[in-house]
């Protein structure tokens, strides 16, 4: 969940600093160039100013070349300083173009172009507006035009041609300390997001993983209700409460059934020897007979399994590291003479390996499921054992010739009770598969079934190598 939502407060605040932060760089652009403009409209006033008690003598065609009037003289010493200081170019024209000063001497205005429009401008006896934004990447011209008037009437034009590197330097530096603030204020953004969302997120994961422990029969897990929004403070109160009322309706059905079992076991037996009594005032080879004392064996049977279920969930695992190729050996070896007499084939390659279990209760599982391959394989076929290390676990894989189990059915199979049609003739609760998950189960194991080609079931028992959190 956080890395869904956290590249979406990352993606907000973007958005909140961008909308900041570009009007901002634009806002610095315009300041400094307001500025430069500033500058050469004051200086284009000054020159103004100059130019307006210039005279040009009668009869002189050529103002170029008046050199005898002091004015102009130190109007053309004021530009050439200008040009020289600053590498603006500058000039007062007349409506001519002729120029009355202008420095350096080979510039003259264009036939057309932003210099020529401001100066046209000017001449309608108003300054020229103001230049469009330069940006840094741009190589523009700042220019700038202003009348000379003289009784009312435009007598010249002073025009500046300014370079805008500096300019665009110091927007660019602007910008890169906009840049540098928006950054920062996004690390800062970026650490809060992710301080929030850990905060906000930490006890749903706390109740993820409470959850799943509870899930995978770790009933006793309960959600520590330390941080988080009080909404989820709420929740993982309300959990625990559920928690509690769970396990304790879980332990009231333990109970029930081991108690249950246990109480019947007598009476049953009670039963079962006054079935064995009235059996011998009966002909011998009685049918009806015999088949009450088959059906209450075989309750006895089920009670017995129902109270190895109870016992199975309700018992913590004793785990040490167990040789899980000498343990499954010695289930092999066990089971042989029962294969055997069914002319069955039972076949255990177990190489040694360790890992983390009790020996009772995988014995005991290795039992169970040995016992139905054992049992559902057809005479002269074989059942195979197998111990292997796959990663992090250990497995004890059997696989039978038997008929097998449909996809249907592989998706009950270990379920109480549950025991497929084809197999109702043969004897069985369909409780042991349920005791072995649940003896598993207890000590971090897993039991998996799945098709083995052609025929047959394949069973997956699997046992941690490292020591589980049970």
């Amino acid at each position: 969940m956080r890395t869904r939502l956290l590249p979406l407060l990352i993606v907000l605040m973007a958005a909140v600093l961008l909308a900041l932060g570009v009007p901002l760089a634009v806002s610095v652009a315009g300041a400094e160039q307001q500025d430069v403009v500033v500058d050469r409209i004051d200086d284009t006033a000054r020159f103004a100013a100059l130019a307006q008690f210039v005279t040009v003598p009668a009869g002189d065609s050529d103002p170029v070349d008046t050199t005898n009037d002091e004015r102009r003289a130190a109007l053309i010493r004021e530009l050439v300083n200008y040009y020289d200081v600053y590498g603006i170019r500058a000039g007062v024209f007349y409506g001519s173009d002729t120029p009355m000063a202008h420095a350096p001497r080979d510039w003259y205005l264009p036939e057309k172009g932003e210099v020529r429009e401001a100066f046209e401008e000017a001449l309608l006896s108003r300054r020229s507006h103001d230049p469009q934004q330069v940006w840094p990447w741009q190589r523009n011209r700042l220019v700038v035009a202003s009348p000379v008037i003289r009784d009312g009437d435009v007598v010249a034009v002073v025009v500046t041609d300014s370079p805008t590197g500096a300019m665009r330097s110091r927007i660019l530096h602007g910008w890169l300390v906009i840049a540098a603030g928006e950054s920062a204020a996004m690390l800062l953004a970026i650490g809060a997001a992710l301080r929030l969302t850990g905060w906000v997120l930490r006890p749903v994961r706390v109740l993820d993983a409470t959850t799943h422990d509870i899930a995978t029969g770790r009933l006793k897990s309960r959600v520590a209700v330390a941080s988080g929004p009080p909404e989820l403070r709420r929740l993982a109160r309300s959990f625990n409460e559920m928690a509690d009322n769970v396990e304790d309706v879980l332990e009231q059905q333990r109970a029930f059934v081991a108690d249950a079992s246990h109480q019947l076991r007598n009476p049953l037996a009670a039963l079962l020897l006054r079935i064995e009594l009235l059996a011998y005032e009966l002909p011998e080879g009685n049918e009806e007979i015999a088949s009450v004392q088959n059906e209450g064996k075989r309750l006895a049977h089920v009670l017995d399994d129902l109270l190895d279920l109870a016992l199975a969930e309700h018992t913590e695992a004793d785990l040490r590291i167990t040789d899980i190729g000498a343990l499954t050996a010695e289930r092999v070896a066990a089971w042989a003479p029962t294969a055997e007499a069914q002319g069955v084939r039972l076949l255990g390659d177990c190489p040694p390996t360790t890992a983390w279990a009790d020996p009772v209760t995988l014995s005991s599982a290795l039992d169970a499921v040995i016992d139905n391959a054992v049992k559902f394989t057809p005479e002269g076929e074989s059942v195979e054992v197998t111990v292997a290390v796959e990663g992090e676990t250990s497995t004890v894989v059997v696989t039978d010739h038997g008929p097998g189990l449909t996809d249907e059915e592989l998706t009950r199979v270990g379920d109480r009770f549950w025991r497929s049609g084809r197999h109702q003739n043969i004897k069985g609760s369909g409780l042991g598969l349920s005791i072995s998950r649940a003896l598993l189960a207890a000590g971090g194991g897993t039991i998996a079934y799945d098709h083995h080609e052609p025929t047959g079931l394949k069973v997956t028992v699997s046992v941690p190598r490292t020591r589980p959190v049970v």
